[in-house]
């Protein structure tokens, strides 16, 4: 299960993701990422009750952090897997 919300700033959209970040969820995530990339704002990925990221999500994360996309975590599990794959990943 997954939810998926975005919250639209005048500089900045902030989505935020509580369930599993997993293969069956990938492309909905990536495509909320890019159409919000598409309006020329900032971008943060909020993973804020993720209690489980398999490889797809992983690799999702990796690409995300190299297109712009600031990537912050809540827990101890989310933000260890944050600065794993990207250093400059921060906690909220």
């Amino acid at each position: 299960m997954l939810r998926v919300t975005e919250a639209e700033g005048p500089a900045r959209t902030i989505i935020t993701i509580d369930g599993r970040l997993s293969s069956d969820y990938v492309a909905l995530i990536e495509n909320s990422c890019n159409k919000a990339q598409s309006k020329g704002k900032e971008v943060q990925l909020f993973l804020r009750d993720v209690a489980t990221i398999d490889e797809a999500g992983r690799a999702l994360l990796r690409r995300l952090g190299a297109k712009g996309v600031q990537l912050l975590g809540k827990g101890v599990y989310t933000s260890y897997v944050l600065q794993a794959l990207c250093p400059a990943a921060t906690q909220g």
